[in-house]
């Protein structure tokens, strides 16, 4: 009769186990945020990717930012440049751009408490003496 309630008593010890792992398990979850927290991240690179090729590519826009004068005005982004970056970027998302030459670190200059999602591509003239340049843009959710 002793050896009947011994196996009882473990039996209840290893569902309690059990159901202890599983809540640990789910705690973790829920505090890194893997549960309930959409992660956005992987489209909003894409649609930065997407805009920042184009602009690229193309000639017009590309000489406008190799024109801007960023030396006297480190804030000036060319209107069209502007324009282009606001018509295809979806509306949750708020952005802004900056020019600066290629070596130089390239930031955001104010603080926003907030994910900011960046992408930068490099921008230059064809031939052998080319001026490089980088357009970064900077996104955000609010």
């Amino acid at each position: 009769m002793v050896i009947k309630n011994k196996r009882g008593w473990i039996k209840i010890i290893e569902a309690f186990i059990a159901v202890l792992l599983v809540v640990g398990v789910l705690l973790i979850f829920v505090n890194k945020g893997y549960i309930g927290k959409k992660d956005i991240s992987e489209k909003v690179y894409q649609s930065q990717l997407a805009v920042l090729r184009e602009i690229e590519l193309n000639d017009n826009l590309r000489q406008e930012i190799l024109n801007a004068d960023i030396k006297n005005n480190p804030n000036e982004v060319p209107k069209d440049v502007v324009d282009k970056i606001n018509q295809r970027m979806p509306d949750y998302l708020n952005c802004t751009s900056k020019i600066c030459d290629l070596g130089s670190i390239c930031v955001l200059d104010t603080y926003l408490n907030k994910e900011i999602y960046s992408q930068a591509v490099a921008i230059a003239t064809e031939g052998s003496n080319s001026e490089m340049r980088q357009l970064k843009m900077f996104c955000w959710t609010d």
